[in-house]
């Protein structure tokens, strides 16, 4: 595909869904109404995210993957002379992932919410945000430009803000604006870096900075030091990084299922991005100072979010299956940032596929959580689990462990359900053949052996909290599988029991003996097949075939740790 088409196509991908956002908004034509106003704006927001998803593949198609490092499909306009900031557009290998998960979530959430929209105000408001939040995304993973990257740093908040405030269950306008208040006071610090780069090179040009003989050698040891700490804080708050991590939870668990999807799948990985996009490359000093911090930051963080998890599927602990994943987010972007601490080809690399991983696999939990909702009305734990068989009447030591014939858990009410949340668990926790196995390993591994000049007994320090990390992530997840899917009652001070008593004398069975009859759980519907199956089945290809996208991120990153070279 020659350079012409490739810049039209990621031009539109940026474009595009603001023309839609804003087309959303007007009357439709008397011809695309139909009989329901509401279905209709709801299928132009599939429409519209549908061609953004075929330009971003029309775009990975026609890009030159002989050459990954190379920024392709480029657009380099004069937009402000004054102050040297330019409409800058790229891709290479690092980004272009990236954009085509955007993609591809923003539309399977459109397709998700056209049959299931969220109880909130006009649908109308509902898919212009969703478009709103999908350009600056998509921006944010193109632009070439430090100011253009603030500029499109910035526009998801907005949205983002009220999908969760209009659009959320039980407190969401304290979630929503924990989420503004954290993500724009980091995003101020931020600015302030990125001002001090551009003030003391002379431009903003992300490209030029990322070359050792070019602009980013004006930069002195002491102002790449100032430049990562503000910039840093404002990508570790995005990210999110240990102790900055507090409005995660809230915010996943008061956002709708499509804007925890699109949160956790993409928002995340602006933080992540930035660190690899600007910090690693424009200040490496500044960077190989604080990388012990961050892997340390790093570290702590998988260990609390397993902590965190494994409090909360505790029976009688009364955790919330939502705020669960979303703890467990905090612990996997740990291992991203411990990737990006090593500041080796490994690692970085690493740090790169567990973002995808993450987007795949937590972008499919929170589908199936927020689904488990619409079924059941909760997603306390205590609550699904509460629904397990009634006790073994025969049967003794192991044996008695075992589900009851009768059992009413999701295996049994919804065994296709059932089975893909288990196959999300396992996915999520690292088991080797999916997508998450190789991230995390990668990452591990450039711990192992970190870049030169950076503590080797620190950073193998980290390798191992990483990987008792890891043991804890299986735990809670093993966990939750058996208490969701089987109906088991988990005590972590003793064994875990299927059909036991609950603490307030419910067994799950009649005053009789007679087991209690199960609320109905409706198996998988069709437009949740189409809209799971392809996060499902992405996760499986990049967990067998990991060099497809190992072979587009490696070029770029060392090229980028190269310093251009």
């Amino acid at each position: 595909m020659n350079h012409t088409a490739l810049q039209l196509l990621l031009a539109g991908l940026v474009v595009l869904p603001l023309v839609g956002a804003l087309a959303a908004l007007l009357p439709a034509p008397p011809g695309l109404r139909g009989k329901n106003p509401d279905q209709a704006v709801l299928r132009h927001g599939v429409t519209v995210t549908g061609v953004v998803l075929a330009a971003a593949i029309a775009l990975a198609a026609g890009f030159d993957h002989g050459h990954p490092a190379r920024m392709q499909a480029t657009t380099d306009i004069s937009w402000i002379p004054a102050l040297g900031i330019r409409i800058h557009l790229g891709v290479d290998g690092i980004s272009l992932p990236l954009l085509v998960l955007t993609a591809l979530l923003t539309f399977l959430c459109a397709l998700y919410s056209y049959f299931r929209m969220p109880t909130g105000p006009s649908p109308k408001a509902f898919v212009a945000l969703l478009l709103t939040l999908e350009a600056g995304t998509l921006a944010t993973f193109a632009v070439l430009d430090l100011m253009l990257f603030f500029l499109a740093f910035e526009m998801v908040l907005i949205p983002m803000y009220f999908l969760i405030a209009r659009w959320g269950g039980a407190q969401k306008q304290a979630a929503a604006w924990k989420f503004i208040l954290y993500t724009l006071l980091g995003s101020v610090v931020m600015l302030l870096g990125l001002l001090l780069i551009g003030v003391k090179t002379g431009t903003f040009d992300m490209v030029a900075l990322a070359t050792d003989n070019g602009p980013k050698a004006q930069l002195s040891h002491t102002v790449q030091l100032l430049a990562v700490l503000a910039i840093g804080i404002g990508l570790a708050v995005k990210s999110p990084m240990w102790p900055l991590h507090s409005w995660l939870p809230d915010a996943h668990t008061a956002a709708p299922t499509v804007g925890s999807v699109l949160l956790a799948g993409v928002l995340l990985k602006m933080g992540t991005y930035g660190f690899v996009r600007i910090a690693l490359p424009i200040t490496p000093e500044g960077m190989h100072t604080f990388a012990p911090y961050l892997a340390a930051l790093a570290a702590v963080g998988i260990i609390y979010g397993s902590l965190a998890c494994l409090a909360l599927v505790r029976k009688g602990a009364g955790g919330d299956l939502k705020r669960l994943i979303a703890y467990s987010s905090v612990g996997h972007m740990g291992f991203v940032l411990l990737g990006i601490a090593s500041m080796t080809p490994t690692g970085v690399n690493g740090a790169l596929f567990a973002n995808i991983a993450h987007g795949l696999i937590t972008g499919l939990l929170f589908f199936m959580v927020g689904a488990l909702k619409d079924r059941t009305g909760s997603t306390d734990l205590d609550t699904l689990a509460r629904s397990a068989p009634g006790p073994r009447t025969a049967g003794t030591g192991a044996a008695a462990l075992l589900p009851a014939p009768s059992g009413a858990a999701l295996y049994a009410r919804a065994p296709r359900f059932g089975g893909l949340l288990a196959f999300g668990a396992v996915a999520s926790l690292g088991l080797p053949g999916l997508a998450g196995f190789w991230g995390e390993m990668l990452a591990m591994f450039g711990a192992f052996r970190p870049a030169a000049g950076l503590s080797r007994p620190a950073f193998l320090t980290f390798m191992v909290l990483a990987g008792l990390g890891t043991l804890l992530t299986a735990a809670y997840l093993l966990l939750v599988v058996r208490r969701v899917c089987m109906g088991g009652s988990v005590d972590l001070a003793g064994a875990a029991v299927l059909g036991a008593a609950d603490p307030d004398g419910e067994t799950g069975a009649d005053p009789d003996g007679t087991p209690a009859p199960a609320p109905a759980v409706p198996d998988l519907a069709r437009y949740e097949y189409a809209a799971w199956a392809p996060l499902a089945a992405l996760t499986v290809l990049a967990g067998l075939w990991p060099a497809a996208l190992l072979g587009l991120t490696d070029p770029a990153v060392q090229q980028l740790l190269g310093g251009g070279k």
